[in-house]
C-alpha cells in the first residue's frame, strides 16, 4: 500500500493518479506508527474524499523522526568513484557499516526548494538514497528479523555541503552533521510504500534509483549494489542504540555524485529523483 502525507491530512493511494483522504487524526505517518507499526489500520480506514494526487501538496511521510541515521559509502559504485579521495585522506573502503546521524529538522517535504546556505553555498551536492522507515522498534535486532521491523520504504535526497564535509573528514572542528544536517537538507517522499509491496525474500532489493539535474542523468544504479543491505545496516546500527517507530535509515548513495565531477548545484538547477516502486520528487535550487 502507498501512503501520503498532505497539507489536508493522511492519504492512501487509490486508482492511478488518485488518492483517498483518510479519516485519521494524526499529523504524519510517524505518529501512526507508534500504535500501528505495520500501518494495517490505515488500509481499513474510511475515506472522506477521493482527490487527484496532483491537486494536493505533499509533505514528508515522517516529518520529525526521533532519529535520522545515514549510512555512508554504502554502494560499490560509489566506493569505486571516490577511491582516490579516500586514498588521499588515508582511508580504506569500509569493511563494516559506517553511519552517522543528522537532526530531524533536516527533513523537509519532497518538493521543497534546496536553498543554498549562506555559510557554504559553493559546493552543494545531491545524493539519492532509499530510506527505510522503522515500524516496530527494537535493539540488537537480528539480521533475519529486520524486515519485521520495517514499516515501509521512501526516497530521500541527502543534500550535502561538500566543503563542510571536507572539514569534517580532516579536522576535529566539524562533524558530518555540519555538512549534511542543515535545515531542509533531507527532502523525503513522495510516499511511504509498505514493505509488503517489495520482494524481500529473493535476495537484495533490486530497485532502480535515478537522479537527473536539469534533465541530465547523473545517478542510475540498483539498490542491489549496496555493500550493506537494509537488514545488515539495521542489525548493525541497533547494536548501538534502540530504534523507535518512525525512525529513518537512509541507506547511502550510488555513483554519480557531483563532488567527483566537481559539478555542484547552482541556483536555478532542477533536481529530479526517482525510485522503482516508490515514485519521484523534484526540487529546485534557490538562493537562501
Amino acid at each position: 500500500m502507498r501512503y501520503y502525507v498532505t497539507t489536508q491530512g493522511i492519504a492512501r493511494g487509490s486508482a492511478d493518479g488518485m488518492i483517498d483522504m483518510l479519516d485519521v487524526a494524526a499529523p504524519d505517518l510517524g505518529a501512526v506508527l507508534w500504535t500501528d507499526p505495520t500501518l494495517a489500520g490505515l488500509a481499513a480506514a474510511d475515506a472522506t474524499a477521493t482527490v487527484a494526487l496532483d491537486d494536493v501538496q505533499l509533505l514528508a511521510p515522517v516529518q520529525r523522526p526521533g532519529k535520522v541515521v545515514c549510512m555512508a559509502i554504502n554502494y560499490q559504485s560509489h566506493v569505486d568513484e571516490v577511491a582516490e579521495l579516500l586514498k588521499a585522506l588515508g582511508q580504506e573502503p569500509p569493511t563494516e557499516p559506517v553511519f552517522f546521524g543528522v537532526p530531524s529538522t533536516a527533513i523537509t517535504h519532497p518538493g521543497a526548494d534546496i536553498a543554498l546556505p549562506d555559510m557554504a553555498p559553493d559546493q552543494i551536492d545531491y545524493e539519492i538514497e532509499l530510506a527505510a522507515v522503522i515500524g516496530r522498534g527494537g535493539k540488537n535486532i537480528a539480521k533475519a528479523d529486520v524486515w519485521q521491523h520495517i514499516a515501509g520504504l521512501t526516497l530521500s535526497n541527502d543534500v550535502s555541503a561538500r566543503d563542510l564535509q571536507a572539514k569534517a573528514m580532516t579536522s576535529q572542528t566539524h562533524e558530518l552533521a555540519h555538512a549534511k544536517g542543515l535545515d531542509g537538507f533531507k527532502p523525503l517522499g513522495p510516499a511511504l510504500v509498505t514493505i509488503d509491496e517489495f520482494d524481500t525474500t529473493s535476495g537484495p532489493l533490486d530497485l532502480m534509483l535515478e537522479t537527473k539535474v536539469n534533465g541530465e542523468v547523473r545517478q542510475h544504479e540498483s539498490t542491489a549494489d549496496m555493500l550493506f543491505d537494509i537488514p545488515a545496516s539495521v542489525a548493525y546500527v541497533s547494536k548501538f542504540f534502540t530504534f523507535e517507530p518512525g525512525d529513518l535509515l537512509l541507506t547511502g548513495s550510488p555513483a554519480g555524485v557531483g563532488v567527483v565531477s566537481r559539478t555542484f548545484l547552482r541556483a536555478g538547477d532542477v533536481v529530479e529523483l526517482s525510485a522503482t516502486g516508490i515514485g519521484s520528487m523534484t526540487q529546485r535550487v534557490t538562493t537562501s
